[in-house]
C-alpha cells in the first residue's frame, strides 16, 4: 500500500523546507508528526516524499561534508587562474570540466545537494616532501579563499564552529580550509602555526607516505614498498598533536596507521576527527578505522566521517552503491554511537563514486536512503548531517580556550630524523653567522 501525502501537506513541507534555513526544530517536527503514525508493516514512503523530507532536515541544519577536492581540480585543470573556471556554471555540460571523472562540484550541483558546511581540501603531492611543499601548500589555501571571495553570494569563509551555523542561516555554504597531509608542514611547527592564522582548521597527519613524524596507513599495508618507521608517532609527533590541541585545530587521522590513531588518541587533549574514513570492519584495508578505535573515539567525542571513495566502500568496485556509503555509516554509529559518525564525501578526489552518490547534488538521496530505516530519527540524521562535527570543533575550541595560557610548543624536530632527506638547508649552522 502506497502511503501518499495529501498535496496541501505535501507543498506545506516543501513551503517549509525552502523558506526559511538555520532555524532548527520547524518543519521536520511537523513532517514528522505526519509520520509517526506509519506502522513497520505499512510500505516505506515514496523517493519523492523521503526526498523532501530529508532537504527539510538539511535547510534546518546545516550538512558539513569533511573532504573536498576541488581545490586539486582547479589547479590540475587550469593552474588555479579561477578566472578560467567557472564554478557558477553546470561543469558537467563545459570543457574540459566534463570530461574530468574526478570533477563533481559546481555551485549549481552543491545548492541542489543542499550543502550547508565544506571542509576544502588543501592537499598537494606526497613527493613534494622535502622540496616545496609548503609553498604548494599556500597556494591551494590562496586559491580556496580566493574563490571565496570570487562567490559571495554563495560561500562564506569562517573558521569557528559558530561560524558554520551564521553562514547557513544566510543561506550561504560555510566555507573552511583543511590541510591534507602532515609533509605539507616541513616538519615545522612554525608553519603549522602559519597555516592556522590562514583559516586552517584542520591537518590530516599523513597521506599516503609517512612523514618525519608519522607512519601512514599505506606503511602498515606495505604497499609501494614503504613501511613503519615510528610505531606510530614519533616523540616530535606527540608535540604536533600537542601544538594543534593549542592552537584549537583539528587533528585529522585518516590516512595514519592504526598504531598513529593510538598514539594520537593517548596524546590529545581534545576530539579528533577522521575526515573521510570508513570502517575496517565493512571494508578491511589499512586506510579505514578498526572498530577499537572507532569504540576508543567514543570515549574521545570525536567524529568518524564517512567516505563515499568506492575503493574504501566495498571489495568488488562494481557494487559500490548508496547502501554500501550506508553500511558504513550504520557501522560507525553501531560501535562508535551516533554522536560521533559524519559525512567526508571525498568528492573531486575520486574517479568512481559509487551508484546513487555520482556527484555534490545527491546529498539528500543519501539521506533519503536511511530514512528507510525507522531507527534513524530526524535527531539523529541532523547529527549525522552536521550537528556533530559543529559539536567536537566547539570541543575543540574550547580546550584552546583553557590552554590560552600555555606557550606555543617551539622545539625543532631533531636533525637525525631528517638526515639525508631535505633538498635544502632549514636549520642554523652550528656557529652562527656573525
Amino acid at each position: 500500500m502506497s502511503l501518499a501525502l495529501p498535496l496541501t501537506l505535501k507543498a506545506a513541507v516543501s513551503r517549509d523546507c525552502w523558506s526559511y534555513r538555520g532555524t532548527l526544530g520547524t518543519s521536520t517536527t511537523r513532517f514528522s508528526s505526519v509520520m509517526s503514525g506509519l506502522t513497520a508493516s505499512q510500505e516505506p514512503l515514496p523517493l519523492s516524499e523521503r526526498l523532501a523530507h530529508a532537504r527539510a532536515i538539511l535547510g534546518e541544519v546545516p550538512l558539513v561534508d569533511g573532504h573536498n577536492d576541488l581545490a586539486m581540480t582547479i589547479r590540475k585543470v587550469v593552474n588555479n587562474q579561477l578566472a578560467q573556471f567557472p564554478f557558477h556554471q553546470d561543469l558537467t555540460k563545459l570543457e574540459p570540466w566534463a570530461s574530468q571523472t574526478s570533477s563533481h562540484t559546481d555551485l549549481p550541483r552543491l545548492r541542489k545537494g543542499h550543502l550547508g558546511g565544506q571542509f576544502w581540501s588543501a592537499w598537494v603531492p606526497n613527493d613534494s616532501q622535502y622540496k616545496n611543499a609548503v609553498t604548494q601548500t599556500l597556494e591551494q589555501i590562496d586559491v580556496i579563499k580566493r574563490l571565496v571571495d570570487r562567490y559571495p553570494d554563495d560561500l562564506q569563509f569562517v573558521t569557528t564552529a559558530d561560524g558554520i551555523l551564521e553562514a547557513h542561516a544566510k543561506g550561504k555554504i560555510a566555507s573552511l580550509i583543511g590541510v591534507e597531509g602532515g609533509h605539507t608542514i616541513d616538519s615545522s611547527l612554525g608553519v603549522l602555526r602559519i597555516f592556522y592564522n590562514e583559516g586552517v582548521r584542520y591537518l590530516t597527519l599523513t597521506h599516503t607516505s609517512n612523514t618525519p613524524w608519522a607512519d601512514s596507513s599505506v606503511s602498515e599495508s606495505g604497499d609501494k614498498g614503504q613501511h613503519i618507521e615510528f610505531d606510530g608517532l614519533s616523540a616530535w609527533g606527540k608535540v604536533v598533536v600537542k601544538e594543534m590541541n593549542r592552537l584549537g585545530m583539528l587533528v585529522d587521522i585518516s590516512h595514519v596507521a592504526s598504531q598513529t590513531m593510538k598514539d594520537v588518541l593517548n596524546v590529545t587533549r581534545a576530539p579528533v576527527i577522521f575526515s573521510h574514513s570508513n570502517a575496517r570492519a565493512i571494508r578491511n584495508i589499512t586506510r579505514n578505522v578498526p572498530d577499537d578505535i572507532l569504540v576508543r573515539l567514543r570515549e574521545n567525542g570525536g567524529v568518524a566521517m564517512v567516505n563515499f571513495f568506492t575503493a574504501f566502500l566495498v571489495d568488488d568496485l562494481n557494487t559500490a552503491s548508496i547502501k554500501s556509503v550506508v553500511a558504513h555509516i550504520n557501522h560507525i554509529r553501531k560501535v562508535a554511537g551516533v554522536d560521533h559518525v559524519g559525512i567526508g564525501s571525498d568528492f573531486d578526489g575520486m574517479h568512481r563514486p559509487p551508484k546513487g552518490l555520482e556527484d555534490t547534488s545527491k546529498y539528500p538521496d543519501l539521506f533519503a536512503e536511511l530514512l528507510l530505516d525507522p531507527s534513524w530519527t530526524d535527531e539523529d540524521l541532523k547529527k549525522l548531517a552536521g550537528l556533530n562535527i559543529i559539536r567536537a570543533f566547539r570541543e575543540v575550541e574550547k580546550v584552546r580556550d583553557n590552554l590560552r595560557g600555555e606557550a606555543p610548543w617551539d622545539q625543532p624536530i631533531p636533525q637525525k630524523e631528517v638526515q639525508g632527506r631535505l633538498q635544502c638547508v632549514n636549520a642554523w649552522p652550528a656557529k652562527p653567522p656573525m
